[in-house]
């Protein structure tokens, strides 16, 4: 039986992993090469299925697009959002009860990064790829640039993903403050990160419409931007090539200042950048109307690209760096607010003249509170880059507050918006299988976000004042483990929030499944409610 190159390549990869597992020098980088083995074995199996005459079939049906991979990753997408949320409450619970942490693998300092991964780089990083293969498309009016290489990009992603999540558990990491996969997850992701890159730049450069759409001017900057990013931030030596240890080559006050510029930034171009392409094409789509201001697009994009990239040592008020570099990055996050304010304005602004959309379509309603959600954290985000502010909220609540107002209201919300618009397209069905269940969803993660936002502004205010209450003697008021201690009632309501939030992504799932196996629920309908049509 002849098969494809690329599963013959698998099958090799498999059998050095093999090797790779017998010949180390540790054991925990034995078994995180047995992981490697059998997911690249379970590739291959897949792989075989792929090339079958059904695979052929789902080929031949694909059109002129590239869509079968999107399809894929739109599943990829709702499958790691509620894993990556479904650890999240878990890990909020462990904080309100210490006994849930269970020794060694399942504790919260191994599934902390196991959340924030599978959030960011699982679930967000599946959407951006999946949204920028389908408008790159689109906007472009030619295929995806590559032939197969959609298809290694998204496998290779999927084995980062594994590769890290099981990294983590397993305590394999470059301990750093940024818990990083170690050495050969990162090279094996900067390959994927290239082919990314070569795909969707090769798209472009061989288009059929003379202009280039905003939307992949922000998909290609956050793309040449994380690559660097990830690059300078992960150099390090292996202590063996047969063995899980590396040595970072930067040290000290310069190693805290590139993780910042890296943290920072990851956060400005992965988290901001690259979800404000998927606004930029899906909100103007949804809505059926023009994008509200051109220019103000273009004068948005290049104001945020310069200004972002210099915001990072805002991260390091009163530590060792110097404070001319902690002003500087405080100067430059201030002036961030108003680029950030001009996308905003630019997205709620496209429905001009639709504003009854916003009452018959919950999923205009959704990408609109996304946008909101977006003008509040880039708000509140130079706010608490001021050092005066800095000094009560820094390593309190109220940070990681900011954070997941920014990731589930900003991100996740506009995510949730690109896959009710593409489901019914990509499966070629009328409209999704149930309206009502999606409104559902806009309120259970509206009402999460509020919870959750609102409990850690108070928690993380309480916890900076008595942090630095004195009494007349000059001692500190309260020990420290009387501020965890008063922390308790708030991690409760955080957990609640969290909780609302992916019973809503649960819903989602459940109405995405129905959708692509051609389910309709029968409802009332809502006037003027979005029908989804095949093809575009």
């Amino acid at each position: 039986m002849n098969y494809p190159a690329e599963t013959v390549l698998v099958a090799v990869g498999a059998f050095l992993a093999l090797v790779g597992a017998g010949a180390a020098r540790d054991q925990l980088f034995a078994a995180h090469m047995g992981v490697l083995f059998f997911c690249l074995l379970a590739g291959t199996v897949l792989l075989v299925r792929v090339d079958s005459p059904r695979g052929a079939l789902a080929k031949a049906r694909s059109g002129a697009y590239f869509d079968e991979v999107v399809r894929y990753g739109l599943i990829a997408t709702v499958f790691w959002g509620v894993i990556g949320f479904l650890v999240g409450v878990v890990i909020a619970l462990q904080l309100a009860f210490p006994g849930l942490n269970i020794a060694p693998h399942f504790n919260f300092g191994r599934l902390r990064p196991v959340h924030t991964s599978a959030v960011i780089f699982a679930f967000g990083g599946n959407a951006l790829i999946m949204t920028s293969f389908y408008s790159v498309q689109r906007t472009c009016r030619v295929r995806l640039f590559g032939g197969n290489l959609g298809w290694f990009i998204f496998w290779g992603y999927q084995l980062f993903i594994v590769m890290a999540a099981t990294g983590y558990l397993l305590g394999i990491t470059e301990g750093r403050e940024y818990a990083e996969p170690e050495w050969y997850v990162d090279i094996w992701l900067t390959i994927i990160w290239v082919a990314y890159l070569l795909a969707f730049l090769g798209t472009i450069l061989k288009r059929k419409e003379p202009h280039i759409y905003v939307a992949n001017w922000f998909y290609l900057s956050f793309i040449v931007t994380i690559a660097m990013l990830h690059v300078v931030n992960n150099l390090a030596v292996p202590v063996s090539f047969l063995g899980s240890k590396s040595y970072s080559l930067f040290s000290g006050v310069q190693d805290a200042l590139t993780q910042w510029w890296y943290g920072h930034n990851a956060v400005g171009f992965f988290l901001t950048s690259g979800f404000l392409g998927m606004m930029y094409y899906f909100v103007p789509k949804q809505a059926n109307r023009p994008i509200y201001s051109y220019r103000l697009s273009i004068i948005h994009f290049w104001a945020l690209i310069f200004m972002y990239i210099w915001a990072g040592p805002h991260h390091l008020h009163f530590t060792a760096l110097p404070d001319w570099a902690q002003t500087l990055g405080m100067v430059f996050s201030v002036m961030l607010w108003m680029p950030s304010w001009g996308g905003m304005i630019n997205g709620i602004m496209t429905l001009s003249g639709a504003w009854d959309k916003i009452r018959t379509d919950p999923i205009i309603r959704m990408m609109i509170m996304a946008v909101a959600f977006y003008g509040m954290s880039t708000f509140e985000g130079p706010m608490m880059a001021v050092k005066t502010v800095n000094s009560l909220s820094h390593y309190t609540e109220w940070t990681i507050g900011h954070v997941h107002s920014g990731a589930l209201g900003w991100v996740g919300m506009i995510t949730f918006g690109a896959i009710y618009y593409l489901t019914p397209k990509l499966w070629g069905r009328e409209r999704l299988y149930s309206l009502r269940m999606v409104n559902w969803h806009f309120w259970l993660a509206t009402l999460g976000i509020a919870i959750y936002a609102a409990v850690l502004w108070v928690a993380g205010i309480q916890q900076g004042l008595m942090w630095r209450e004195y009494n007349t003697q000059g001692f500190l008021v309260y020990s420290f483990a009387e501020t965890v201690a008063a922390m308790f009632p708030y991690y409760l309501l955080r957990a609640l929030g969290g909780g609302l939030y992916l019973a809503g992504v649960v819903v989602m799932a459940f109405n995405v499944a129905m959708t692509i196996r051609g389910n309709q629920r029968e409802e009332a309908a809502i006037p003027g409610a979005f029908k989804a049509h095949a093809g575009e």
